[in-house]
């Protein structure tokens, strides 16, 4: 059975990009526009990984991460953030909101799936 992943990014074009990628890889994508929406797709998504952004409008990736982890059926599920950030502060601020791991945008397709099977082992 394939895995699900949730992309949550407000760029059209980033979703557009990681949904080609990850079908291709074989995997399920059900996509996010902010981490409201996002939060909202938790419960139909059921996922496996998540993938978000952190600048995002209505809510961050910060906030989206943290709503994630209060629920208890996805405190142990994988977050990845993919996000043009890179600076020590935010990466540490993200891990302590419960994130998994640090994806720099642009992404290598091969980097993602690696990241992305690493998780899901």
């Amino acid at each position: 059975m394939s895995k699900t992943i949730l992309t949550v990014d407000d760029s059209r074009m980033m979703r557009e990009m990681l949904l080609m990628v990850l079908k291709e890889a074989g995997f399920n994508v059900v996509q996010a526009e902010d981490g409201m929406d996002g939060l909202d797709a938790l419960e139909r998504a059921s996922p496996d990984v998540i993938i978000t952004d952190i600048n995002m409008p209505k809510m961050d990736g910060y906030g989206f991460i943290e709503g994630v982890r209060r629920n208890d059926v996805y405190r142990a599920t994988p977050i990845l953030v993919l996000s043009t950030e890179s600076s020590a502060e935010k990466k540490t601020r993200a891990r302590q909101a419960g994130a998994t791991g640090w994806i720099v945008k642009p992404f290598q397709k091969e980097t993602l799936l690696e990241v992305i099977r690493r998780v899901c082992a």
